[in-house]
């Protein structure tokens, strides 16, 4: 498969300066760099971006996540790996990419178990960083950029 074109941040100037500028306000909040990045994989996996999948593993490792647990993200829910912390950030991930799968996108239970293990500092970090992760996955997927292309 080859690129459609530049991954559309790159093309516009300042674009992907202002993406990463989000990411990085995600990172100076308690929640872990380990747990953003399952939550980067796990909405990666469901939109089905290869590029970010593989960028996201690659990223994981380098920041000390082992690979059973990365090989378990798909089937957190029967995988004895992760926290109850890290099961509500995954499930957050989920509602928040999957919008569209129900009338009520991200439901109380849902919001009220991660806030449990989140303060509001918390949850705003997840959420910002859950929806760059979708905002890469869809610049990704529609411009066919090619898993390994990257680090």
């Amino acid at each position: 498969m080859q690129p459609r074109m530049k991954n559309p941040a790159m093309v516009l100037d300042g674009a992907t300066k202002s993406i990463f500028g989000l990411m990085k306000a995600t990172e100076q909040t308690d929640v872990p760099e380990l747990t953003l990045g399952l939550v980067h994989l796990r909405a990666s996996q469901i939109n089905g971006c290869s590029f970010c999948v593989d960028s996201g593993v690659k990223t994981a490792r380098k920041n000390g996540e082992t690979d059973e647990r990365l090989h378990a993200v798909a089937a957190w829910r029967e995988a004895p790996y992760f926290t109850d912390a890290e099961r509500a950030a995954l499930a957050l991930a989920e509602s928040v990419t999957r919008l569209a799968d129900r009338p009520d996108a991200v439901s109380d239970a849902v919001w009220d178990e991660a806030a449990k293990h989140y303060d509001e500092r918390g949850l705003a970090a997840l959420v910002l960083y859950i929806a760059t992760t979708n905002l890469f996955n869809r610049l990704n997927a529609a411009t066919r950029q090619t898993a390994g292309s990257w680090g």
